[in-house]
């Protein structure tokens, strides 16, 4: 059939010309498919996915999407990376492909909240066991641990009361106990140290690392995407078969901002640490705050593990995110603490970081926690997130607010 028999649709849509393909500029294409085409059925039986060697279907990789899981891995150390719709779907991902009814679970008890209700939820539905460790007591961890534990959760620092770990002891001892670890790193992003090299001579890492990139590596606070990344290919391979199985897969679009954000994440990345620091160090002079929480502050819990792994070599001042939270003084009521919170102009209210937006989020710390926390002090948590305001505006902000709240 000839152009000139065809009809404008089929002829708009079978269109012959193909552009040439040697054009590239400083940002990676969008290629959006769910269907892939191939030059005939051989090459249809022939093509492979698994290996990042070719494309058979959208779900299972663009060029687009290959060049972030690349990027991405290069960024924490890894060797391979999955991308999913969400830092909670990294999560899930991990513990589903993992663990299987009998299996047992562990957890610290200052994780990340919906990965404690996904444990009690759907994880506790399927037969799979769970206990809460302290994470700042490795011995209990040890105690802990069971002939049926096979996944390990970390984080470094936790979450809202921001606690750092002994991740070094911690990742020894389930290595020794031959439990696989995963460590939450969207506080650390590969920026704050290195998770699969924790003494810099490649002996130790965790073995595989969940980060919500919606935080850091998207930068704008409008993109939900989270990755899955690790050096063992064998474990590598069990995480994406399931990832297979789900049909899990993130959009072109979002890829693309997130490719476009990476290249400044450093930059970023120690603005908002400087920042929060600024901030951190002025409130714990204020009237009203009782303790900051915040790692690089020398009576924070866990400020000993935080310099030993964030302050190595040139950083020597130790590198942190920009997050941190207060207590406020127990003689202070609720009331008084939303009313700081509502009070505040440049902060907003709302849940997540890493954007450009600085954010402010209370927090009724017992009904987190399944234990008690002896190292935070009594009264209301607040957790800021810094965006990229100027710290001395933030800083006016905050003192007008604690001045209404607080007198």
């Amino acid at each position: 059939m000839t152009q000139a028999d065809q009809k404008l649709s089929t002829h708009l849509i079978h269109h012959p010309y193909k552009p040439p393909a040697d054009f590239e500029g400083p940002l990676t294409a969008v290629h959006k498919a769910s269907t892939v085409y191939f030059e005939n059925v051989q090459a249809m039986r022939d093509r492979r996915w698994l290996d990042k060697s070719s494309y058979t279907y959208g779900l299972h990789g663009t060029p687009t999407t290959y060049t972030l899981e690349e990027r991405l891995a290069s960024l924490e150390g890894g060797l391979q990376c999955l991308l999913v719709p969400s830092g909670l779907a990294a999560i899930a991902t991990v513990s589903l492909a993992l663990l299987k009814t009998g299996d047992e679970v562990l957890v610290p008890d200052n994780a990340y909240g919906p990965n404690k209700t996904l444990t009690e939820g759907e994880l506790a539905h399927f037969g799979i066991t769970h206990q809460y460790f302290d994470p700042m007591n490795v011995e209990d961890l040890a105690a802990k641990i069971t002939p049926a534990t096979k996944l390990v959760w970390l984080e470094a620092p936790g979450s809202v009361t921001m606690e750092f770990p002994d991740l070094i002891a911690q990742v020894r001892l389930c290595r020794e106990k031959g439990v696989t670890t995963v460590l939450d790193n969207t506080w650390g992003a590969g920026l704050a140290f290195r998770p699969f090299d924790l003494l810099g001579d490649g002996s130790l890492g965790v073995d595989v690392t969940a980060h919500a990139l919606t935080k850091y590596p998207s930068g704008g606070g409008d993109v939900l995407m989270g990755s899955i990344i690790t050096r063992n290919q064998p474990l590598h391979m069990r995480i994406k078969l399931a990832h297979m199985r789900m049909g899990l897969g993130v959009s072109g679009n979002d890829a693309e901002s997130v490719l476009r954000s990476l290249p400044s994440i450093g930059l970023r990345y120690h603005a908002q640490d400087r920042a929060a620091r600024q901030l951190a160090q002025w409130l714990a002079t204020q009237n009203a705050v009782a303790q900051v929480l915040h790692p690089s502050m020398p009576d924070a819990p866990g400020h000993v593990h935080w310099k030993q792994l964030c302050a190595q070599g040139q950083n020597a001042e130790g590198v942190a995110a920009g997050l941190f939270s207060v207590v406020i003084d127990e003689r202070f009521d609720q009331a008084a603490v939303d009313r700081f919170c509502d009070s505040l102009r440049l902060f907003k209210l709302g849940y997540s970081w890493g954007g450009p937006v600085s954010l402010v989020v209370p927090y009724e710390l017992p009904e987190m926690r399944s234990r008690a926390t002896p190292h935070i002090k009594p009264g209301t948590v607040v957790r800021f997130a810094i965006g990229l305001e100027d710290a001395a505006d933030l800083q006016v902000d905050l003192a007008q607010a604690l001045v209404k709240a607080f007198g």
